[in-house]
């Protein structure tokens, strides 16, 4: 009982402090909306069909909502940073629940302000001319949900290795960019390069954004935003299990790194 409410004490509490800072809130939003009318509204026309009855702007509208989780989940872990530098994670650790509490806390904390973001973005969708069903929305908020859990259990296992605020930004900033680029969110995910080919399939937000836009846009085995892994097209139960699979191993890492700290 004690390890339960210590989750849901630390999850409250890092809702509570994005909820309070209306800066953090604005600014975490700045870059998904300019994508989302830049590309959707500004550059969709332009730039032609992706596929027959698909536009530019349809195709990379599921991008930007799965970048919008991905980014948000990932940045999560900077409060567990915070936490250190200010000598309430030491508090926390002397607490009578488990480390594991703590990290699995912070891993939803993290994963319900992505999953909030993203939603702000999905239900724009008809502003800039995306149609989004009642059913597809309802379908697409468990993947979200899962996109938002594993990247914010990643972002805590970085946390518990990171010391300084610094090197966690200048790590997000390694890590974002070409994670982002190199899942699918701007371009479909078949013709590439051999080497680029590569680097997208082992990019475990690939997972997440496939299934999202399998799901908004429909799929079959030769569509362009299908991934294919060894001659198999995968499906959307075949990526979210993937994706599953990296988020059980990130948070039973940030489970016994943060475990094993002094």
């Amino acid at each position: 009982m004690n390890n339960l409410r210590g989750v849901y004490t630390i999850w409250y509490r890092d809702i509570l402090r994005f909820w309070r800072d209306k800066m953090r809130m604005a600014g975490s939003m700045t870059l998904p909306l300019l994508f989302l009318f830049v590309f959707c509204t500004g550059l969709g026309s332009r730039l032609g069909s992706v596929t027959e009855g698909v536009d530019f702007g349809q195709f990379i509208f599921p991008g930007i909502i799965g970048m919008t989780v991905f980014m948000s989940s990932l940045a999560g872990g900077m409060s567990m940073v915070w936490d250190r530098e200010f000598g309430f994670l030491k508090e926390v650790l002397v607490a009578p629940i488990s480390r594991a509490s703590v990290a699995v806390g912070k891993t939803l904390g993290a994963a319900t302000v992505a999953l909030l973001q993203g939603t702000i973005i999905l239900l724009l969708g008809p502003v800039i001319g995306v149609s989004v069903t009642v059913w597809t929305a309802l379908a697409l908020l468990p993947l979200m949900a899962l996109l938002s859990v594993c990247m914010g259990s990643l972002g805590v296992l970085l946390a518990t290795r990171i010391t300084s605020i610094e090197a966690f930004e200048a790590v997000m900033q390694m890590l974002m960019l070409p994670m982002m680029f190199l899942s699918g969110v701007f371009f479909p995910v078949q013709g590439l390069p051999s080497w680029m080919n590569v680097l997208v399939k082992i990019n475990p937000v690939t997972y997440g954004i496939a299934p999202i836009r399998q799901v908004m846009l429909g799929t079959s085995p030769d569509s362009p935003y299908t991934i294919n892994v060894l001659g198999h097209s995968m499906s959307v139960w075949d990526n979210v299990a993937v994706l599953g699979l990296f988020g059980v191993a990130m948070i039973l890492l940030a489970m016994w790194s943060l475990s094993n700290q002094e």
